[in-house]
């Protein structure tokens, strides 16, 4: 078996559990776990600032990055008008959000994925050693993939934002009512 082969079977699985986790989490009732989401908002944030400075490199990749975060951000605002929210007793205040959106957005990061591997593929040439590493050496990131990436950047940066101003909202008005015995937490 060729030594680059062996880092696609060791890497595969990695993938498919990070696929499934990123899945699941756009399905079904979520509970609000503010400080993962504060967290989220931060590295989604310095990845929007990340991919910015691409267009340090070529202005494409830059302006395929700003139209995704802004096509993104609208998808967000979308998003959360279509989220229920909903109250469990065990963990507080949750959220559903929109399943119609969650599986767009997984067909299309899938897609891009599938494609781009695709194309990266059938441009080896025959005999090469490390076709992984050629692929990176002689094909830059293209802006369409910038703008698919953008616009989960986009997208997760103003929903998780607007989950925790909901949140704070719903935990004020609680508080305000006197009722704060719904267990909620703020993991």
């Amino acid at each position: 078996m060729p030594a680059h082969m062996l880092s696609y079977l060791v890497a595969l699985p990695f993938i498919a559990w990070m696929m499934w986790r990123r899945i699941s989490r756009q399905f079904g009732r979520q509970p609000i776990r503010r400080k993962r989401m504060v967290f989220r908002v931060v590295i989604f944030a310095v990845v929007g600032g990340l991919l910015m400075l691409s267009g340090l490199h070529r202005l494409a990749l830059a302006e395929g990055a700003l139209g995704g975060m802004l096509i993104g951000g609208a998808i967000g605002l979308l998003g959360l008008k279509l989220t229920r929210f909903e109250i469990d007793p065990v963990r507080g205040d949750c959220y559903v959000p929109n399943s119609w959106i969650g599986a767009l957005l997984t067909v299309l990061l899938l897609g891009r994925l599938a494609w781009r591997f695709a194309f990266i593929g059938a441009q080896i040439p025959p005999g090469v050693e490390d076709p992984m590493g050629h692929a990176m050496a002689t094909h830059s990131a293209s802006p369409l993939t910038m703008l698919v990436v953008g616009v989960l950047v986009g997208y997760y940066l103003v929903y998780y934002r607007g989950l925790l101003i909901h949140h704070r909202r719903f935990q004020q008005a609680q508080s305000a009512s006197g009722d704060s015995g719904l267990g909620i937490r703020d993991s």
